[in-house]
């Protein structure tokens, strides 16, 4: 599947476009639309730059996206699946993520996914709400967003 317009716009209103680096809600050195991967602290990049990254990022979300899920799902439920991975994370030993938990098993909401249980995947977003230990609303807002997309419904009405 591809990227849609939806995916991006709903990433780009979540993230907000910072052209200088700074630390997230966790101290991640970020910049642009949430890039982090080689961020260093006083770098600055153009609009065109921070929108080149987010397509890359955007793109290899959806690739593990597409490599984790292996059932059948719609372009609203790939955009919510990429928009939840290029925030969270694929995941591993060291952070929680959506194909793998630090305790080397798959997350609930991609378990149920894979069996078909697309309400019960659909009701997980509302888990991943917290950075640093606490609840953040912008997360909060962010996954209810995602949980509308993924359910084929506007995710602006969130």
């Amino acid at each position: 599947m591809e990227i849609s317009d939806e995916c991006r716009a709903l990433v780009m209103f979540y993230e907000g476009l910072r052209l200088s680096s700074y630390k997230d809600a966790v101290g991640i050195q970020t910049i642009g639309y949430g890039h982090t991967r080689g961020v260093t602290q006083g770098q600055c990049i153009t609009s065109k730059q921070a929108a080149d990254l987010l397509d890359a990022d955007l793109r290899e979300a959806g690739k593990i996206v597409e490599a984790a899920v292996h059932v059948p799902i719609t372009q609203f439920q790939f955009d919510a699946l990429t928009s939840f991975v290029f925030n969270v994370g694929p995941g591993g030993r060291e952070k929680d993520g959506f194909v793998t938990l630090t305790n080397g098993k798959p997350s609930t909401m991609l378990s149920l996914l894979n069996k078909g249980d697309h309400l019960g995947a659909s009701a997980q977003f509302g888990l991943w709400v917290h950075a640093g230990g606490k609840v953040l609303k912008g997360l909060v807002a962010r996954r209810r967003a995602e949980c509308f997309l993924f359910s084929g419904r506007d995710w602006r009405d969130a």
